[in-house]
């Protein structure tokens, strides 16, 4: 019995060493740990020498392939983890001393679509017309109709429209009943049926005149401005104005998201303008037009479309928030 046992021992001895040195020493072996964190040796096999005479082998075309060739932003999604790879994974020693194998899946995400960083504010599209937007003046030609542009059913230019619509606006506004901007919160406006009225070129309409925050904001912002919907929903249009109440920019043709009611809050139409980074603009003024209160808002609900009447009265949230 002892002879057997010694037999075994020396051919278990025998196995961890080539030559008299230990495996890990010998060249032609690679150490590698497995899934249960166990040491491993395993000979290198050369690739066959055949292979290594194959060059210039042609490409065909169907090696072109999406395995071969994957859309970049799927194989973010997937951690850049190829089909028929294996998954990343770490070692790490536990608390007895022993390595262990963890898999993992890389988390590739941006910081935004992790809610680490809000999302940049997009601005609403809008028809914009500016003081300083101005055209090239052109000779006309021989024969030429000056209403063609009316004829035909096109618009001004934005220094003409703008122009047109200064003279009836609004140097003889009431200022004693403006709002004052409130810094840091949304505050809200109310245009009732005992708001002042004006004859604006796009109609008569109540407004309301906003005294503007004038301190540089430091940071690019926007003006979020929200029309609460009860009964139907009043659908701006914003003029700013400089410190002689005379047009600077005019917001028109807002193309407002709509967002429903909840259990929390009212339905509302929300729009983002940008802060201009001219210093002339002292006063907002909000007001609708005639061409909108023709129209309806319609949404689609669970119950099917619901159509929103649009109103010459309402209430009208307002906040600057950063674009990022």
């Amino acid at each position: 019995m002892t002879t057997v046992t010694g037999l075994v021992l020396g051919t278990l001895l025998s196995g961890c060493q080539v030559g008299g040195s230990t495996v890990s020493d010998r060249e032609g072996y690679f150490s590698w740990v497995d899934e249960q964190g166990r040491v491993r040796y395993s000979p290198i096999v050369e690739a066959p020498t055949e292979a290594k005479s194959v060059v210039n082998q042609p490409v065909t075309e169907d090696e072109f392939t999406t395995d071969n060739y994957p859309d970049a932003e799927e194989l973010r999604r997937k951690g850049y983890v190829r089909e028929g790879d294996g998954k990343p994974y770490f070692t790490w020693r536990d608390a007895d001393g022993n390595l262990r194998t963890s898999y993992y899946q890389p988390d590739t995400r941006t910081d935004e679509e992790k809610g680490r960083v809000a999302p940049p504010v997009e601005t609403t599209s809008a028809t914009v017309y500016r003081a300083e937007d101005t055209l090239l003046e052109s000779t006309p030609v021989d024969g030429h109709d000056p209403n063609a542009f009316a004829i035909l059913g096109i618009k001004d230019s934005g220094d003409a429209y703008l122009t047109r619509f200064s003279e009836t606006c609004c140097q003889t506004l009431d200022t004693q009943n403006h709002e004052r901007w409130q810094e840091g919160r949304e505050f809200g406006v109310q245009l009732t049926e005992n708001s002042p009225e004006h004859q604006f070129l796009t109609g008569l309409s109540p407004y309301q005149l906003i005294a503007l925050p004038q301190e540089d904001p430091g940071e690019e912002r926007v003006f979020r401005l929200r029309s609460y919907a009860s009964k139907g929903v009043f659908v701006p249009s914003v003029v700013f104005l400089d410190g002689q109440l005379r047009p600077v920019r005019l917001v028109t043709e807002i193309v407002s998201d709509f967002e429903p009611e909840n259990w929390h809050r009212r339905g509302y139409l929300e729009a983002r303008i940008p802060v201009s980074s001219a210093r002339k603009e002292r006063w907002m003024l909000i007001f609708t037009r005639d061409d909108d209160l023709e129209g309806q808002t319609v949404i689609e609900t669970r119950r099917g479309l619901r159509k929103i009447p649009h109103l010459k009265t309402g209430e009208i949230g307002l906040i600057l928030v950063e674009t990022r």
